[in-house]
Protein backbone atom coordinates (compact mmCIF):
# COMPACT_ATOMS: atom_id res chain seq x y z
CA UNK A 1 0.00 0.00 0.00
CA UNK A 2 1.25 3.34 -0.91
CA UNK A 3 2.10 5.32 2.28
CA UNK A 4 0.55 8.72 1.71
CA UNK A 5 -2.64 6.78 0.89
CA UNK A 6 -2.10 4.56 4.10
CA UNK A 7 -1.67 7.89 6.26
CA UNK A 8 -4.68 9.45 4.73
CA UNK A 9 -6.40 6.00 5.68
CA UNK A 10 -5.21 5.77 9.00
CA UNK A 11 -5.93 9.60 10.02
CA UNK A 12 -9.25 9.57 8.80
CA UNK A 13 -10.20 5.59 10.01
CA UNK A 14 -9.71 7.16 13.33
CA UNK A 15 -10.95 10.59 13.34
CA UNK A 16 -14.30 9.09 12.03
CA UNK A 17 -14.02 6.05 14.28
CA UNK A 18 -13.54 7.96 17.43
CA UNK A 19 -15.94 10.45 16.15
CA UNK A 20 -19.28 8.52 15.38
CA UNK A 21 -18.24 5.65 17.32
CA UNK A 22 -16.01 5.64 20.42
CA UNK A 23 -17.25 9.34 21.52
CA UNK A 24 -20.37 7.46 22.34
CA UNK A 25 -19.39 4.72 24.19
CA UNK A 26 -19.32 4.69 27.96
CA UNK A 27 -17.84 2.12 29.29
CA UNK A 28 -18.96 1.79 33.43
CA UNK A 29 -20.75 5.01 32.65
CA UNK A 30 -18.13 7.51 32.34
CA UNK A 31 -14.94 5.53 30.47
CA UNK A 32 -14.19 6.36 27.05
CA UNK A 33 -12.13 4.99 24.99
CA UNK A 34 -9.69 7.45 22.76
CA UNK A 35 -8.02 5.60 20.03
CA UNK A 36 -7.28 8.34 17.92
CA UNK A 37 -3.87 8.36 19.87
CA UNK A 38 -3.16 5.01 17.48
CA UNK A 39 -1.87 7.86 14.76
CA UNK A 40 0.74 8.56 16.78
CA UNK A 41 1.60 5.16 17.81
CA UNK A 42 1.23 4.19 14.08
CA UNK A 43 2.75 6.97 11.93
CA UNK A 44 5.76 5.76 10.17
CA UNK A 45 9.05 7.36 11.33
CA UNK A 46 10.76 7.52 7.82
CA UNK A 47 8.24 10.97 7.17
CA UNK A 48 9.19 13.96 7.86
CA UNK A 49 8.84 15.29 11.27
CA UNK A 50 6.93 18.79 10.53
CA UNK A 51 4.28 17.19 8.49
CA UNK A 52 3.94 14.62 10.99
CA UNK A 53 3.17 17.40 13.80
CA UNK A 54 0.79 19.11 11.68
CA UNK A 55 -1.24 15.97 11.32
CA UNK A 56 -1.40 15.31 14.70
CA UNK A 57 -2.19 18.45 15.97
CA UNK A 58 -5.00 18.46 12.94
CA UNK A 59 -6.62 15.51 14.07
CA UNK A 60 -6.66 16.55 17.27
CA UNK A 61 -8.11 19.95 16.07
CA UNK A 62 -10.17 18.13 13.88
CA UNK A 63 -11.40 15.86 17.25
CA UNK A 64 -12.16 19.21 19.14
CA UNK A 65 -14.15 20.30 16.41
CA UNK A 66 -16.55 17.49 16.58
CA UNK A 67 -16.59 17.18 20.92
CA UNK A 68 -16.83 20.94 21.76
CA UNK A 69 -13.97 21.09 23.47
CA UNK A 70 -11.31 23.49 23.00
CA UNK A 71 -8.58 22.65 21.59
CA UNK A 72 -7.14 19.86 24.51
CA UNK A 73 -7.34 16.85 21.82
CA UNK A 74 -5.02 19.21 19.86
CA UNK A 75 -2.58 19.76 22.58
CA UNK A 76 -2.37 16.00 24.44
CA UNK A 77 -1.39 14.61 21.02
CA UNK A 78 0.74 16.89 19.57
CA UNK A 79 2.45 16.43 22.84
CA UNK A 80 2.90 13.12 22.28
CA UNK A 81 3.66 12.99 19.11
CA UNK A 82 6.62 15.37 19.83
CA UNK A 83 7.90 13.24 22.87
CA UNK A 84 7.61 10.07 20.56
CA UNK A 85 10.89 10.14 19.52
CA UNK A 86 12.65 9.93 22.70
CA UNK A 87 10.30 6.68 24.02
CA UNK A 88 11.78 5.54 20.74
CA UNK A 89 15.14 5.96 21.60
CA UNK A 90 14.69 5.34 25.29
CA UNK A 91 12.36 1.72 25.37
CA UNK A 92 13.76 0.90 21.93
CA UNK A 93 17.38 1.81 21.40
CA UNK A 94 16.70 3.21 18.32
CA UNK A 95 18.97 5.76 16.58
CA UNK A 96 18.51 7.86 13.37
CA UNK A 97 19.67 5.47 11.03
CA UNK A 98 17.54 2.68 12.52
CA UNK A 99 14.12 4.94 11.86
CA UNK A 100 14.51 3.80 7.87
CA UNK A 101 13.94 0.38 9.02
CA UNK A 102 11.38 0.77 12.19
CA UNK A 103 8.52 -1.09 12.57
CA UNK A 104 6.84 -1.26 15.40
CA UNK A 105 5.12 -5.29 13.96
CA UNK A 106 8.82 -6.09 13.99
CA UNK A 107 9.29 -5.30 17.46
CA UNK A 108 8.92 -7.76 21.01
CA UNK A 109 5.53 -7.26 22.18
CA UNK A 110 7.50 -6.27 25.79
CA UNK A 111 9.18 -2.99 24.51
CA UNK A 112 5.60 -2.24 22.09
CA UNK A 113 3.50 -2.65 25.22
CA UNK A 114 5.66 -0.24 27.10
CA UNK A 115 6.12 1.94 24.80
CA UNK A 116 1.53 1.98 23.72
CA UNK A 117 1.07 2.34 27.57
CA UNK A 118 3.58 5.05 28.15
CA UNK A 119 2.48 7.24 25.52
CA UNK A 120 -1.37 6.51 26.37
CA UNK A 121 -0.93 7.31 29.40
CA UNK A 122 0.58 10.40 29.34
CA UNK A 123 -2.15 12.00 26.63
CA UNK A 124 -4.87 10.84 28.66
CA UNK A 125 -3.39 12.32 31.74
CA UNK A 126 -2.97 15.84 30.34
CA UNK A 127 -6.23 15.39 28.43
CA UNK A 128 -8.09 14.77 31.93
CA UNK A 129 -5.55 17.03 33.66
CA UNK A 130 -6.88 20.04 30.42
CA UNK A 131 -10.40 18.79 31.18
CA UNK A 132 -10.54 19.14 34.71
CA UNK A 133 -8.26 22.02 35.41
CA UNK A 134 -7.81 21.77 38.71
CA UNK A 135 -5.77 20.24 41.53
CA UNK A 136 -9.19 19.74 43.35
CA UNK A 137 -9.64 16.86 41.08
CA UNK A 138 -6.28 15.14 41.19
CA UNK A 139 -7.87 11.96 42.14
CA UNK A 140 -10.67 12.13 39.56
CA UNK A 141 -7.42 12.38 36.77
CA UNK A 142 -5.82 9.74 38.03
CA UNK A 143 -8.52 7.29 38.21
CA UNK A 144 -9.78 8.50 34.55
CA UNK A 145 -6.64 8.30 33.09
CA UNK A 146 -6.49 4.43 34.31
CA UNK A 147 -9.19 3.74 33.23
CA UNK A 148 -9.14 5.41 30.25
CA UNK A 149 -5.76 3.92 29.59
CA UNK A 150 -6.84 0.42 29.77
CA UNK A 151 -9.58 0.33 28.16
CA UNK A 152 -7.90 2.25 25.10
CA UNK A 153 -4.95 -0.28 24.87
CA UNK A 154 -7.38 -2.96 25.12
CA UNK A 155 -8.95 -1.50 21.73
CA UNK A 156 -5.78 -0.65 20.04
CA UNK A 157 -4.05 -4.16 20.62
CA UNK A 158 -7.13 -5.82 19.67
CA UNK A 159 -7.55 -3.66 16.46
CA UNK A 160 -3.92 -4.26 15.65
CA UNK A 161 -4.09 -8.06 15.89
CA UNK A 162 -7.16 -8.38 14.31
CA UNK A 163 -5.77 -6.36 11.37
CA UNK A 164 -2.01 -8.47 11.93
CA UNK A 165 -4.01 -11.42 11.99
CA UNK A 166 -5.83 -10.46 8.27
CA UNK A 167 -2.30 -9.80 6.48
Amino acid sequence: MNKGFYIAFLFFSLLFLQVFLLNNILFLGHINPYLYVAFVLLYPLKKERFLFLFLSFLLGLSIDFFVDSGGINAFSLLFIAYIRLFFIRLIFKKTEQDYLLFNLNLEPFGKVFNYVITLIVIHHFILFSLTNFSTQNFFSVLTNTLYAAIFTAVLFFLGTYIIRRKK
